[in-house]
C-alpha cells in the first residue's frame, strides 16, 4: 500500500456550506454538486469552469445527472426538482412529506427515484412535467427513513435507518425482491452497487464496510465479508471514523472510500487488499465520484458535523488525476513451481 502525495486540484467557486454530494456525468467531465448552502452547481472539472447554479428553498441533500446539462435534486424543502442548466429552467416534479434525502435517475426505466425521511420511496416520470400528478409513478412505503440509494441496471438498493436494506427490481416495485438487515452493527452511511451488478458495498458510521451479494445461494453468500477502515490507534485507543462515501472505479471495479478522518483509500474488494491511500484532506471526506473513464476522482472535503458545531476548514472540491497503478488490481502472486 502506497500513499500518494497529491490531493488534487481545487475547483474554484466551491459551495459556501457543507457538500452533500457530487457526481460526474456519464457523458463528459461535467460535475454536479449539491450543498447545504441551498444550491446545486454544475462545473466542467477538466476546464475548471463554473457552468451555473440553481438556488433551492432549503439545503440540498443529493443530486444526480439526467443528461450532460440537466439533473435532478433532492431538497430539505421536501421537493424534487429537475434542473436544466443550458436554458436556466427548473421544474418541480413533486414532493415528499419530509426532506428528500436521495435521488437517482434510472436510464433503464427512464424514471427518477427519490428516498425521503418520510419513510417512502417515490418513482417519477420526468417526461410528465406538466404537473406533479402526471409525474408520480408510485409511492412505496419503507420501514424507516431512507439514508442511501444505489442503482445497477434494474436493481435498486435502499438503505434506511434501523439498518434495514431493501432490494427492488425496478420492473416490479410492488414489493422488495429481498428484505435484509445490514451485517454491520451501526448506522448505515452509504450504499453503492458493484458495477458488474452482482452485489453492493455498504458503509457504517463505525469505520467498517460490508461487501454483499444479491445471489442468495449458499456458495455466493459464503463470499460476503466486512472489513475495518478509517481508524487509527492513539495512546492505545482505537479511534473510529464514519465512512461517508463509496465510489467504484468504472473500468476496474476497485473502489474508493472516504471517511471523517480526511482520508481516501482505494480497495481491491476481490483480493481483499488496500491498494492506495491518498494524502490527508483538510476536512472530512463527504463525497466521492470517479469520472466515466476512471481518469479523474472528485473529492468533497467538507466537515460533516460528526462532532457538532465547531470551527472547521472551508468546504472544498478537489479533482485529482487517477494513475492506473492506484486503481488496477494487482495480480495474485502464486508460488513458483519447483524446478
Amino acid at each position: 500500500m502506497t500513499m500518494v502525495p497529491s490531493i488534487g486540484r481545487q475547483i474554484s467557486n466551491s459551495p459556501a456550506d457543507g457538500i452533500s454530494n457530487l457526481r460526474f456525468s456519464n457523458h463528459s467531465d461535467h460535475l454536479l454538486v449539491s450543498s447545504w448552502d441551498k444550491n446545486v452547481r454544475l462545473y466542467d472539472a477538466s476546464a475548471d469552469s463554473f457552468r451555473g447554479e440553481f438556488m433551492h428553498g432549503g439545503p440540498v441533500l443529493d443530486c444526480c445527472f439526467h443528461d450532460d446539462s440537466s439533473g435532478f435534486s433532492a431538497c430539505a424543502d421536501n421537493k424534487v426538482r429537475r434542473l436544466v442548466f443550458n436554458v436556466g429552467k427548473e421544474d418541480i416534479l413533486g414532493k415528499h412529506d419530509a426532506p428528500v434525502r436521495c435521488v437517482e435517475y434510472s436510464y433503464a426505466a427512464g424514471q427518477v427515484i427519490t428516498g425521503s425521511w418520510d419513510k417512502t420511496l417515490k418513482c417519477w416520470d420526468p417526461r410528465g412535467a406538466s404537473g406533479p400528478e402526471h409525474t408520480l409513478v408510485g409511492t412505496y412505503q419503507q420501514t424507516e427513513r431512507v439514508y442511501s440509494l444505489s442503482l445497477v441496471g434494474n436493481r435498486l438498493v435502499v438503505a434506511t435507518a434501523g439498518r434495514h436494506v431493501n432490494i427492488y427490481d425496478l420492473r416490479n416495485m410492488s414489493q422488495p425482491e429481498q428484505r435484509r438487515e445490514s451485517s454491520l452493527k451501526y448506522q448505515t452511511r452509504c450504499v453503492r452497487c458493484y458495477p458488474n451488478g452482482t452485489g453492493y458495498a455498504l458503509s457504517s458510521v463505525e469505520g467498517r464496510v460490508a461487501m454483499e451479494f444479491f445471489d442468495l445461494s449458499e456458495a455466493t453468500q459464503a463470499k460476503k465479508y466486512a472489513f475495518k477502515c478509517h481508524r487509527k490507534s492513539e495512546a492505545g485507543r482505537d479511534i473510529v471514523y464514519p465512512v461517508n462515501a463509496i465510489a467504484f472505479h468504472p473500468i476496474y471495479g476497485t473502489f474508493a472510500t472516504g471517511g471523517c478522518d480526511g482520508f481516501v483509500n482505494i480497495w481491491d474488494g476481490n483480493n481483499k487488499k488496500r491498494l492506495y491511500q491518498y494524502s490527508k484532506y483538510r476536512s472530512s471526506v463527504a463525497a466521492l465520484s470517479f469520472s466515466r473513464d476512471g481518469r479523474l476522482l472528485a473529492v468533497a472535503s467538507s466537515y460533516t458535523f460528526e462532532e457538532g458545531e465547531k470551527q472547521h476548514e472551508p468546504d472544498a472540491i478537489y479533482v485529482r488525476s487517477v494513475n492506473e497503478i492506484e486503481v488496477k488490481p494487482k495480480p495474485k502472486a502464486y508460488p513458483k513451481p519447483p524446478a
